[in-house]
Order: C-alpha cells, then structure tokens, then sequence
C-alpha cells in the first residue's frame, strides 16, 4: 500500500520547468521546493505528507514516504529541509518536548499536557486516544511554521529555521480547558462522567446534535421523555464541547432504548435536530476507497478589481529580507491583516494562530459583541474559553443581515489581506459576501472557509465536531479494542480543523506572493481533519488489518495518590506491575529502576503552569486566564 507521501505523486506543472530547475507555472505554493526529512514516522509523516501535497518535491524523486532515502526510527527529533526555487534552505526540527523530561511519545505527551485527563472526564477517569492526536496536531503545525517562514521570506523577513514541539501542541489543544479550569469562578455545569452516544432499540448506536433548545425538547418530548429529564439535560448536552462531558439523565438514555432508530429519526427531523448513526472505519474506507483527496483546496481568484496595499509581492526566486521573522525582523506575518468572521472554535481558532505568527486580526461580531464572550467561567468578567480562542483580537460589531453593514465588511475587506468565516454553507453567497463578491474589490485578497464537510459527502448531517467524528469513524478509532466506539467529547476536531484552517491561509498567502500578488480561495473542513487523523487506522483497513489497538492501550495505571502513563513501548511491562498501594513517585521510582518509561498524568489542568515537563511557559493574560506558549520557534 502506497504511503501518504507517494501518492497521486505526479500533478499537475511538475514536469513543466525551467532551467534553473523552477516551475514553469507555480501552480501550489511550494512548486519548485524539495524536501528532505528524516526522523521517526511519528513525528514526520503528516508533514511529509502535507509539504508534498502542496508541492514540494521529496529529495530523491518518488522513492520512500516523501522523505530522503534516511530514516532514523530510532531518532527523538524529525529533521526537515526545504530549499530550491532560488530560496536559501529552511530548515525544521520536530521534538516530542524538552530532553529529559519523560515527554518522548505519543503516550507520555498526552499524559503530561493534560489530554488524558480531558479525554477521560467523560469515563471518570484518565484515558489516552487510541490515535496519535498530537503527533498529527503537531505534523500540522510544523507546516505552518514551514509555510509562515516563506510568507515573512517572500515580504522581506528571514527566518531560517523553525521548531515545533509535540507537548507544546498538546497545550493548545487543551488550551480552552486549561483557561476554563484556572478562571476565577467554577464551571456552569458539573463536570462528571457520561454524554451521548445513545442506543436505539434496535441496537444502533448514534449521535444526536442541535443548537437549538427548541428542538431540544421536541426531539425528547416525541420520544415520550419526561419533562424533567429534558429540562436537565439540555445545558450539559450544550456545554459538552466546552468541558468534554455531559452528564444526562438516564432517563434520556432509556427513552432511545425503547425506540427503533426509524421512529428516532422522524422525531428528529420533526423536531429539527439531527441523528447520525455511528460509522465504522471499515464503512469510512470503503466509501473513500482512495483516501487521497487533499485536506483542503486552492483556487486562484479571477483577475479583477484592484489589489490590497498591503501584499509586497516578490518575484518567485528572488527573496528578500532581513534576518528574523518578518519584515522588520520580528513576527513572520507582521504587516499582514486578517478579516474574521468565525464562530465557536474552528475558524476563530484559525485566526487566533495567525494572530500568533504576527498578523493583525479583526473579528467581525454581531451588533452587542459575541455573545460567547460572556460564556462561563470568566476572568476580569470575560469569558477564558473565549479568551483562549480570542485573546489579542481587535473587534468591530457589523450585522450582516443589514445591507449597510454588509458595504462596511466589504470596505474592510478590500484593506485586507486574508478574510476567514465558518457560516453555514451557503450563507455567504446568499449575503453576496463570497470570494467573487470580495474579490471583486481586492484582487489579492486570499479568501478562506472552513466548513464541516467540503461538499464531499452528498448525505451528510449537521458540520459539528461530534457529528463529523460520528459519520467517520473517530468514534472507533479513539478507543482501543474491546471498547464501545464512543467520540470523545473533547473538540478534536474543531481544533485540528481549525489547524488546517490555519496551514490553508498560509499557503493561499505564500501561493498569493509566488503568483505576483493574484487572491486565492482556500478552503478546509473538519472532513479533511478527519482524513489526516484517520489517515494510518484507514491505511490499516486497507490492508486487511485491525486498525484498532489491543485493549487497554493507553489506559493509565492507577496509584495511591494518582495515575501514571507509561509509554507506549513500555506498557505491556508496566502493565505487570500493581502500583495500587503505592504513591505516584514511588511507583515511578520502582518502573523506571526496571529500565521503563512512564510520567505522571496530569489531571490538575492549573497545575500545569508550575510543571516543569513541559517545554514552554503557561502564564496569565491580561485578564488572568492562562495562556499557552506558541508551538512553534523561529530563527
């Protein structure tokens, strides 16, 4: 079976070059680039895999997973090279966290950044993802940084070399749970076990979303639910995104039991709310027997009306700069303007790491401000989940259904270089706000969407995390065998959605500098977050293999005090040993006298600010909330 970096290896433009070795055409941003990477699989195949997509060249040709003929297994780093089409080398370095801190895996990074003790709430206790999260999160974000450092390049800046962390991914992940937990006022809603699926009468398991308390009530109320049952589990259910559990009463659950999935249906199309059936991967592999579609799209934008001021565009070939990161030296994206419109977590998510390479965001409210800024716990009297997603972000209220109002966001786009939204499909064509409408005033304008399903799927329900994790097959792909497919209640995908919202803007503004400054659409989707996740468990399928791992897989080990999390090589070792009566450092002491890995699990999400495991600094904001370091460095 043909690896994520040897597929569909030929494209487009890259037999077409010139002399110099340069594309004739630059069609994709690193058209004209090649690649070299070496390191474990781990930590390089989703960037080997995304840098070939948007059209570097492994070194080598074709041969081996888009990497150089020397792959290191056994290495604790990934190393990247990218150079060619006149560009000075950049370089990338990919490490699991800091040397000698117990962060050396998959494993140990989900157990110290927190993400064990997020994933578990809905269990109770401790879990680690079945699915290498923060590996993938982490391949992601190597490439933006990539992609970030040849955008300041292109504008005149000079970053040679970037660095991502996994533990450092693993905090942004977690990073609306960490500023939640360390606000100065508790949740709204309890933090215990429980949370959908639900189960039919016939045996089929299924999701069920709505945003509308409305339709709430009417699904349950058809299900003949009691009253009290539906009133008490409409905030957990709402609020499940944000603390990764939802605690219902049973007697919803009991009310599908008794119930075929038929009759269901009907209740929730009646209601308008929306049910899913749990998919399995087996399902998903089949449906998308190739599994080479890419996790976004490009599209240049038709010439016409007249450019931003603010693009400085470079001929392809011939950078400028100075040493550092952008113009100036400082940030890669400094001078750059992002326009958002977004809600919830994707694209404000997509905007907020923007903002942290340098750009200048502007978020597009309602009339009143987001109403999510006042979404429980807050800190200084603003929301720290919202914080999280926000912080650093200038505002302007425009109502969007007010045709004035709409001539202002087309002003504001016009002095724009980015403008990001996640509306329901179709809203901006219907509002005349999509990218032909804005393009028609900034030419340059790179326009992006992040959505839910990119128009791939002709029956797909409702573009929500959960929804898309159940129409996929995250469900099964999380949990080890032996275990119910259960989607985690953590945003995995909003988030790493919201990632590939990200790595899409920039490679629209580097395609944008390497064509002479012409727009370009991009869009991405929570879909093409779950492909890359989902990506090694399908190839499995494929394969004819269980793309499950052995039951208990990264289940913590309990102590007198705690849990710990050996690493995945280690295990099966540890596994043998009954840590029950002893404290956390005593039954770290006795694995690690017998040659094993192992660290504790952190389920004090305030406590990680102190933590010395981990590679960067959590600190306050302005409001108190805390605050995670970026993923990535540059020099």
């Amino acid at each position: 079976m043909a690896s994520p970096a040897t597929r569909h290896s030929k494209r487009p433009g890259d037999d077409t070059r010139r002399s110099d070795g340069s594309p004739a055409e630059v069609r994709r941003p690193l058209d004209g680039l090649s690649c070299d990477l070496a390191g474990p699989p781990a930590l390089t195949d989703v960037v080997a895999d995304h840098l070939r997509r948007l059209g570097a060249r492994p070194r080598g040709g074709d041969a081996g997973a888009g990497t150089s003929s020397g792959r290191h297994p056994g290495a604790d780093a990934g190393e990247i090279v990218l150079e060619g089409a006149g560009l000075a080398r950049l370089t990338g370095r990919i490490v699991w966290g800091a040397a000698g801190t117990g962060v050396e895996d998959e494993a140990t990074a989900q157990a110290v950044t927190g993400v064990m003790g997020v994933h578990g709430r809905r269990h109770g206790a401790p879990r680690g993802l079945g699915i290498d999260y923060l590996a993938c999160a982490t391949g992601v974000l190597t490439a933006q940084g990539l992609l970030a450092a040849l955008v300041g390049r292109a504008r005149g800046g000079g970053a040679r070399h970037v660095t991502t962390a996994v533990d450092r991914a693993g905090l942004l992940t977690v990073s609306q749970y960490l500023a939640a937990a360390g606000a100065d006022e508790p949740e709204a809603v309890e933090l215990a076990p429980g949370g959908p699926p639900f189960l039919s009468a016939d045996d089929v398991v299924f999701e069920l979303e709505t945003l509308d308390p409305g339709a709430w009530a009417a699904f349950w109320r058809a299900l003949d639910a009691p009253t009290e049952g539906i009133r008490a589990g409409w905030r957990p259910f709402q609020f499940r995104y944000a603390t990764a559990c939802a605690p219902l009463p049973p007697e919803l659950h009991r009310a599908t039991r008794t119930h075929p999935m038929g009759r269901i249906g009907q209740a929730a199309e009646a209601a308008g709310a929306e049910v899913c059936r749990l998919r399995t991967l087996a399902e998903r592999a089949r449906e998308d027997a190739a599994g080479g579609a890419d996790p976004w799209s490009l599209r240049p934008l038709r010439r016409g009306g007249t450019p931003t001021s603010s693009p400085t565009a470079t001929p392809t070939g011939t950078p400028t700069g100075t040493p550092g990161g952008g113009p100036g030296g400082g940030r890669p994206l400094e001078g750059i303007t992002v326009l958002e419109a977004g809600r919830r977590i994707q694209a404000p998510l997509a905007a907020h790491l923007l903002g942290r390479l340098g750009a200048r965001v502007i978020r597009v409210e309602p009339p009143g401000g987001d109403p999510l800024r006042g979404m429980p716990p807050a800190c200084s009297g603003v929301s720290a989940r919202w914080l999280a997603l926000n912080r650093g972000k200038e505002a302007v209220e425009i109502d969007i259904k007010a045709a004035a109002d709409r001539r202002r966001l087309r002003e504001l786009a016009a002095e724009a270089d980015v403008f990001l939204h996640n509306w329901a499909p179709g809203k901006a064509a219907a509002l005349e706000l999509d990218a032909e409408h804005l393009a028609a005033a900034n030419r340059s304008l790179v326009y992006a969407y992040t959505g839910g399903w990119a128009d791939r799927i002709a029956d797909a329900p409702m573009g929500t995390d959960f929804m898309v994790q159940a129409r996929t097959g995250v469900g099964e792909a999380v949990h080890p065998a032996g275990e119910p497919p259960v989607p985690s209640l953590m945003t995995l995908l909003d988030v790493l959605g919201g990632l590939h919202g990200t790595e899409a803007v920039l490679a629209g503004l580097l395609l944008r500098e390497r064509t002479g400054g012409r727009g370009v659409r991009v869009d991405s989707s929570l879909l093409g977050a779950a492909d890359t996740l989902l990506a090694p468990a399908l190839r499995r399928v494929r394969q004819g293999l269980d793309p499950r791992p052995a039951a208990g897989f990264r289940h913590p080990l309990r102590t007198a005090d705690g849990w710990i999390a050996p690493s995945d090589a280690s295990a099966a070792a540890a596994a043998a040993h009954d840590l029950r009566g002893l404290c956390t450092e005593e039954a770290l002491h006795r694995l690690r006298s017998q040659g094993l890995t192992a660290t504790a699990v952190t389920t004090d999400l305030p406590g990680l600010r102190h933590d010395p495991r981990l590679s960067g600094q959590i600190g306050p904001d302005a409001h108190g909330a805390l605050a995670v370091p970026d993923p990535w460095s540059f020099a």
